[in-house]
């Protein structure tokens, strides 16, 4: 079965993207080379296989691919988020095993942001 490896997040405005990120979810971002600042997956706070970061994107295409990230509360997040320009698109859900959330964050870009549950016997 295939899997995400990879993302890479365009944006118009990648300083303001790179902030946001940094600010709510804590990532940690490379010196940017062609317009492109790598996220650094190997630190104290984002330990993951997947790989990614934020370019510029061009102006026939500037905003692209939605990602899922998973949080330990969607509440929290949601309320850090606005607090940082983000609009919600679709609050909090519910599911059997998890709880998901839209939002788009300062620069137009849409993510969404799981919450697993605490599920008894699973």
């Amino acid at each position: 079965m295939a899997k995400v490896i990879g993302f890479e997040i365009s944006s118009q405005e990648p300083e303001k993207a790179v902030a946001f990120y940094r600010k709510v979810f804590g990532w940690e971002f490379a010196d940017p080379d062609w317009e492109y600042w790598p996220v650094v997956t190997e630190s104290g706070t984002m330990k993951t296989s997947l790989t990614g970061g934020i370019s510029k994107g061009p102006s026939d295409f500037p905003h692209g691919t939605r990602i899922q990230i998973e949080v330990e509360s969607i509440d929290e997040t949601l309320a850090l988020a606005q607090q940082n320009g983000a609009m919600i698109v679709r609050d909090k859900m519910e599911f059997d095993s998890f709880f998901l959330a839209y939002l788009v964050d300062p620069t137009g870009i849409g993510l969404g942001l799981i919450e697993k549950r605490n599920v008894a016997g699973r």
